[in-house]
């Protein structure tokens, strides 16, 4: 018997099982974290950009933009060594600031802004919170392809420099996370998080465009829009981090905004998508733990990769906290509609960003049976279209005792993908 720790917030649940009868989908990650040495090296060789040193000049003032608290990113070690090396280089600690990426997020609490910068830098660096609906902080800049709207904050403008500082891992629709997405959506007015946000959805279809998934960027509309965005500041430098588990920075990829990104893209992808020969009838999936269980939405990501690995018909249990509920207090309102084809034609006549996270969870409540062990409100899961399980081994002895499966520990992070020559239509 193999014994796994799967995390739930703060803490987490052993599970004692079979390999027999389970196997563990996790990415097999030799590298141990970068000290600050290892991190320094990184930043005096830039990809495709001379050294931040090079860029910035005394007299001139940064704008640094970080995610915000659903992120793990290893954002306060970088940071504490990007404005040291600027205060040596000339920069006065009051012309370098700090703006967190919220997009149409919940603010940054004060303890989350100690905690992503930690109390050495967020004590000393002023620091800035986006609102997307303020339309003080939002100037436009005139529109993107399809004629949308490209506004954003005006801290964008009123620095010499932007510097990006984030992590790369999956997303289920813009590809891949960092880089672009600092800029938009994470600064942008939720008008453009909005009409950038719908290029996922062809309300053709009533289904996901074509070109937008997870891991992809190469014809991925929403990834593109992002990019127009992002050109119109066009950042001076950027950081994307690759973080193990336990949120600690194992790879550095810094320089030109979107050559740097992109090799951090192609980096992750490669260590986490795991490969697998078939799907199989029950895949248990945690989220990692917090943050990236804080609220349902957040969860939903997790959701997303172990929909991968489940055979139609089969049965996902998800771990998922949530202490901050579901994310948005109107989501559950989407699931009045009758199905996902119904959520649909709301959702094309009424577009909202997290009604297409909503139908892409009723899309998976109709193609699977999803047992949640979550803290959410009794009622929130059922009007989901999910089973609520007081406890993990309940939702374990409701799938059944003889079930094959799959375990994803990390479900917000990996990405099981069949291999080329499995065959999903001779499965179960």
């Amino acid at each position: 018997m193999r014994r796994i720790e799967l995390k739930y917030g703060q803490t987490a649940i052993p599970f004692e099982f079979d390999e027999n009868r389970f196997e563990v989908l996790e990415a097999k990650l030799g590298a141990q974290p970068l000290s600050d040495i290892e991190l320094g090296a990184g930043l005096d060789n830039p990809i495709d950009s001379p050294r931040l040193e090079e860029i910035v000049s005394p007299g001139e003032n940064v704008l640094i933009v970080v995610p915000d608290a659903t992120r793990q990113t290893a954002a306060g070690q970088i940071i504490n060594l990007v404005v040291r090396r600027l205060i040596a280089n000339g920069i006065p600690p009051h012309d370098i600031r700090i703006i967190f990426a919220t997009g149409i997020h919940r603010r940054v609490t004060e303890s989350e802004k100690l905690s992503i910068l930690t109390p050495f830098i967020a004590q000393r660096i002023k620091t800035l919170d986006h609102d997307p609906l303020d339309l003080m902080q939002i100037i436009r800049f005139g529109e993107a392809s399809g004629g949308i709207p490209v506004e954003l904050n005006r801290a964008l403008t009123e620095h010499d420099h932007v510097v990006l500082v984030g992590g790369v891992s999956f997303h289920y629709f813009a590809g891949f996370t960092g880089g672009r997405k600092l800029v938009c959506p994470g600064l942008a007015s939720a008008k453009t998080v909005s009409a950038t946000h719908k290029l996922a959805f062809d309300c053709a279809t009533r289904s996901r465009r074509d070109g937008v998934d997870t891991g992809l960027l190469d014809g991925n509309a929403v990834h593109e829009a992002f990019m127009e965005a992002a050109a119109r500041i066009n950042p001076s430098f950027a950081i994307s981090s690759i973080v193990d588990d336990a949120g600690r920075a194992i790879e550095l990829f810094c320089g030109n905004w979107i050559t740097s990104h992109k090799k951090a893209c192609e980096k992750y992808a490669a260590d986490h998508t795991i490969k697998i020969s078939g799907k199989r009838d029950l895949v248990i999936v945690s989220c990692g733990g917090y943050p990236h269980d804080v609220n349902f939405i957040q969860a939903h990501k997790a959701l997303e990769a172990a929909s991968h690995a489940c055979n139609e018909g089969g049965t996902i249990i998800l771990l998922a906290e949530c202490p901050d509920g579901l994310g948005r207090k109107d989501f559950l309102n989407w699931f009045e509609a009758e199905n996902s084809d119904a959520l649909a034609e709301m959702l094309c006549k009424n577009y909202k960003v997290n009604g297409q996270t909503a139908w892409s969870l009723m899309r998976k409540a109709e193609r699977f049976t999803i047992r949640a062990v979550t803290a959410l409100e009794t009622d929130a899961p059922a009007k989901m279209r999910l089973t609520s399980e007081p406890c993990f081994k309940d939702a374990l002895l409701a799938a059944g005792a003889q079930a094959q499966g799959y375990v994803l520990p990390f479900g917000a992070k990996n990405l099981p993908e069949l291999k080329p020559n499995a065959f999903p239509a001779l499965e179960k």
